[in-house]
């Protein structure tokens, strides 16, 4: 399971063409990716699974792993490697009888939301915000890199990756922290250059 250069997505994130950028993204060396369509103006029904459907293909041909974000119905359908959510998303253990075989992520960031997860369902944690991001409405106040050790000292056998804020230019303080990978939305989104970017992170 490489979860070293995570990105996320969705039509709300971009003007672009999603498919050419996750096209350029694969090539250039993106691990996983995580098909996040929701939020203001996203698609739904059969408009979202159309997408899925491009934008899986390309994580196929590359070699990418493919994550859907808290939409159930698309598991299967899409044939997806796993599915990420969030604190007010799905609990995990319907998750997980539902989903035996699939990976499964889940979304802390702070003690109290450890405490009342069960992280051992998870196969990874999404730890963040780590810094400041303009990506998500409804984001948290930036934990920093401290979260990450914090997390890592608590369950060293289960993968980190960090998300919220990070860039080309900040990724190497979340993986000296002790990330196993990092995720990001606009630093390949809005890129000038998308292989530049992914090769720095």
């Amino acid at each position: 399971m490489n979860l070293r250069k995570y990105f996320i997505m969705g039509s709300q994130n971009c003007t672009g063409d999603l498919a050419a950028i996750l096209e350029k993204g694969a090539k250039a060396g993106i691990t996983a990716f995580q098909f996040r369509e929701k939020g203001t103006g996203s698609l739904t029904g059969q408009e979202k699974l159309n997408l899925g459907f491009q934008l899986r293909d390309i994580c196929t041909r590359h070699h990418v792993l493919f994550f859907v974000n808290d939409d159930m119905d698309m598991v299967e359908p899409l044939e997806a490697d796993g599915i990420h959510v969030g604190q007010d998303d799905r609990h995990l253990e319907e998750l997980r009888e539902k989903f035996p075989d699939k990976i499964i992520g889940l979304s802390v960031s702070n003690q109290h939301e450890v405490d009342n997860s069960p992280i051992h369902l998870a196969d990874y944690l999404g730890a963040g915000p780590i810094f400041a991001t303009s990506t998500k409405d409804d984001a948290k106040q930036a934990v920093g890199t401290e979260w990450i050790k914090t997390l890592k000292r608590q369950y060293p056998g289960t993968p980190i990756v960090g998300i919220g804020g990070i860039n080309d230019q900040n990724a190497a303080s979340v993986i000296d922290a002790g990330a196993d990978g990092v995720s990001v939305v606009s630093a390949i989104t809005k890129a000038d250059d998308i292989n530049a970017v992914v090769a720095s992170l």
